[in-house]
């Protein structure tokens, strides 16, 4: 357990969720995959899958190519109606500092407003991170967005 943290970091764990949410809310998904290492994983799983060491995703990309790949299918390819995200972002807990790497979970919900129906909880759940320094400042080496809703309502578009 962590007693104390670097000066600055909660700070700067907090700027980065922010800068991604908003990022993903204004649907700039050409930008999305900046937050990323190269050698990164994002996975956006159930809770029971989680749970249990499964490792199948409702979205899989391991690798930035893929994170690309994936933003690029959504900008190009994908057929699905109009939809925006709003992103409410939780307290930061780091859980490990060790060297250049954080591990940290954070509870996070995003609601999803779809063409004229009413706004609804897209996902109820956690971000458990592992970051990395980089001369960039802090990015995303793997994102397990672990979801407690027992489904997702319409789909899932854009990454969360």
């Amino acid at each position: 357990m962590i007693t104390t943290l670097p000066p600055g970091l909660r700070d700067e764990i907090e700027q980065l969720h922010d800068d991604y949410a908003e990022t993903v809310d204004r649907q700039d998904i050409e930008a999305w995959p900046q937050y990323f290492t190269e050698d990164c994983l994002y996975l956006v799983t159930s809770r029971e899958n989680h749970d249990a060491g499964l490792p199948h995703g409702t979205i899989y990309c391991e690798g930035l190519a893929m994170v690309c790949d994936r933003a690029a299918a959504t900008r190009d390819c994908t057929v699905f109606e109009p939809r925006y995200l709003r992103h409410f972002i939780g307290r930061v807990k780091v859980d490990a500092v060790d060297g250049d790497t954080v591990r940290a979970r954070t509870p996070v919900l995003v609601v999803e407003s779809v063409s004229d129906q009413a706004p609804h909880l897209l996902i109820v759940g956690a971000y458990h991170d592992v970051l990395r320094r980089t001369a960039d400042g802090l990015r995303i080496k793997e994102r397990r967005v672990v979801y407690d809703n027992f489904r997702i309502v319409n789909s899932l578009v854009f990454p969360v």
